[in-house]
């Protein structure tokens, strides 16, 4: 008697029941207007879930150089794994852009002939300009990784002690990652202090903490609208939370950026 189950001949281990791989189970997923508005709101999740974090790490400066110095260690001590991490919100903000700006691009194929009136009532400036914070928001956060994480846009001048005959004092130019506390640590608290003492740098950040927040302000209602929890008795509940997170996140990240830039922290 001849069995019903499929042999591995017939089969690929890695194929779902119905014969077909991951990958095919996958694609309509993302290729489907449903599918990439859920994938889009989980990601959107994600990365919120990131900036409150990273957001309260870099609070710990208003505790000194000790405490975010300390921090900074702890995080340096997950070795790869901090690095795989880091890698992989890349990614996750990559394909949260890209399926954004595929879903725009559907919706203005689906309508080749404009509104009338595209301002409507509705439509607010935050949801309007979705794509552009969030393509800024990209771009920032690549000018971040190349500024604080590898420390090759700013260099710091430095004083330093050199010996020759007698001991004397120097200004020598070293990078971000160069600065140690003296415990050996790498000192971010000064990394910090040096990056937003630049004016051109704390505008920068500045600018790049209203384009977050004018993103959030809109995206955290969005994607629960997206995972069909919006109803009309929770609309406003899911409002007044994207604007308790666009405050809480755009407010702490401010006040670190201003409060270094005027003096208050040095």
């Amino acid at each position: 008697m001849s069995s019903t189950v499929p042999s591995k001949r017939e089969r690929s281990t890695n194929s779902l029941p119905t014969g077909k791989g991951l990958l095919d189970w996958v694609k309509p997923v993302f290729a489907s207007t449903v599918g990439a508005k859920f994938i889009v709101a989980l990601t959107g999740f994600a990365l919120t879930g990131f900036v409150i974090t990273h957001m309260l790490g870099n609070l710990q400066i208003f505790l000194g150089a000790e405490a975010i110095n300390e921090y900074a260690k702890k995080l340096k001590e997950l070795g790869p794994l901090l690095w795989v991490a880091r890698i992989g919100l890349l990614a996750v903000l990559v394909l949260h852009v890209g399926l954004t700006i595929k879903l725009k691009i559907r919706s203005n194929e689906a309508r080749p002939i404009p509104y009338s009136h595209p301002k409507t009532v509705q439509a607010t400036l935050a949801s309007r300009t979705m794509i552009y914070t969030g393509l800024a928001i990209l771009f920032f956060t690549l000018f971040h990784i190349a500024h604080f994480t590898l420390g090759v846009v700013q260099p710091v001048q430095e004083q330093v002690a050199v010996k020759e005959g007698e001991k004397k004092v120097e200004t020598k130019e070293v990078g971000m990652l160069d600065l140690r506390d003296d415990k050996g640590r790498h000192d971010v608290y000064r990394m910090m202090i040096h990056g937003f003492s630049n004016p051109i740098v704390a505008v920068l950040y500045i600018l790049a903490q209203l384009f977050l927040m004018c993103h959030l302000s809109h995206g955290v209602a969005s994607a629960f609208q997206s995972l069909g929890a919006n109803t009309p008795r929770l609309q406003s509940t899911w409002r007044c939370l994207g604007w308790a997170v666009t405050l809480l996140v755009g407010g702490g990240n401010l006040a670190i950026v201003v409060c270094v830039w005027a003096g208050v922290i040095k």
